[in-house]
């Protein structure tokens, strides 16, 4: 993990936390070159584009229902050869994207898609060097996008198994070095500052708010991934207490088309409502905000914070 992300107010004794980083020289399997070696996971797809993500092996063999490839029939060919199993059915044979990984990786969470990784980097700017704290790291999906994109990651996670699960898979997909993941709340606070960004994948990220205004620097961009539009229409709302600018939330809706000669028409399938996106700017409180509680819990924090009130129903005089 890089340096620059500077730590922030010792922690009391007793509370030392618990921090898994990925093994040095780990050279991580994405962006992989050359022919295809022992060892390394490669897609393979059948006639039907379904997709088996396995891990070459010398002398084993993937078992399917369209018959048996040998691995060793695949190890030492470039990559986008074909491959024929047992049956005569034949199998195109790539290394993954990282979209790819994204879907078919273990994972004990529920990860966020490629097409909400992508709006997250741009919202974000995630870029080569960014100082970023990503709270609920979950699978580690969007963890990978952002090492990918050259950030530097520091990772909270309150789960064990989660943590574990996406150090594991940024281990085998990257093999980074620029990435720590800590099992701690963020909501009791951030032990860090200077941070060019926050990314939050949790259900209450204006709980964050008061520990962010001291973590990030000026200028820099609060993040988070929502599931529903009244937990998003909260954060807002949290937002415009204090003193941030900029906010801004949008979806992402994906529709492939279907083309085939002078077939042309969109999938009848497609990946609509998934999470929405949030971003805003740290900037200079403005005279008339009110200050930012110091808890992120309690009543002063749904005080600062409320969704705005329905107006009361009007009786109907008849």
């Amino acid at each position: 993990m890089s340096g620059d992300i500077e730590g922030g107010a010792p922690r009391a004794p007793g509370t030392a936390v618990r921090v898994l980083t990925p093994p040095a020289g780990v050279p991580g399997a994405l962006g992989e070159r050359g022919s295809l070696q022992a060892g390394e996971r490669v897609l393979l797809l059948d006639a039907k584009q379904r997709r088996y993500l396995i891990a070459l092996g010398q002398g084993t063999s993937f078992h399917t229902h369209a018959g048996i490839v040998a691995h060793d029939d695949i190890i030492g060919r470039d990559e986008g050869a074909t491959v024929t199993g047992t049956t005569g059915r034949r199998f195109l044979v790539v290394r993954p994207t990282l979209a790819d990984v994204v879907l078919k990786m273990p994972r004990g969470a529920q990860v966020i898609y490629p097409k909400d990784l992508g709006a997250i980097l741009v919202a974000a700017d995630i870029g080569p060097g960014a100082r970023v704290l990503e709270a609920g790291v979950g699978s580690g999906a969007l963890s990978m996008a952002m090492l990918r994109a050259g950030a530097d990651v520091l990772g909270y996670e309150i789960r064990a198994d989660f943590a574990e699960r996406a150090v594991a898979n940024v281990t085998t997909w990257l093999g980074t070095s620029r990435y720590r993941v800590e099992l701690r709340d963020v909501y009791e606070g951030i032990d860090a500052s200077g941070l060019d960004r926050i990314v939050l994948d949790l259900p209450e990220p204006w709980r964050v708010i008061p520990h962010a205004l001291g973590a990030l620097r000026p200028g820099g961009v609060f993040a988070a991934y929502l599931p529903t539009i009244n937990q998003t229409a909260t954060l807002r709302n949290a937002l415009a207490r204090a003193p941030f600018a900029l906010a801004e939330t949008a979806e992402v809706l994906r529709r492939t088309w279907h083309i085939e000669t002078r077939s042309v028409r969109p999938d009848h399938r497609m990946v609509a409502h998934t999470g929405f996106v949030t971003t805003a700017r740290l900037v200079e409180r403005a005279d008339d905000q009110v200050p930012a509680p110091t808890s992120s819990t309690g009543e002063e924090l749904q005080a600062w914070s409320p969704i705005e009130d329905e107006p009361e129903p009007v009786e109907d005089p008849t």
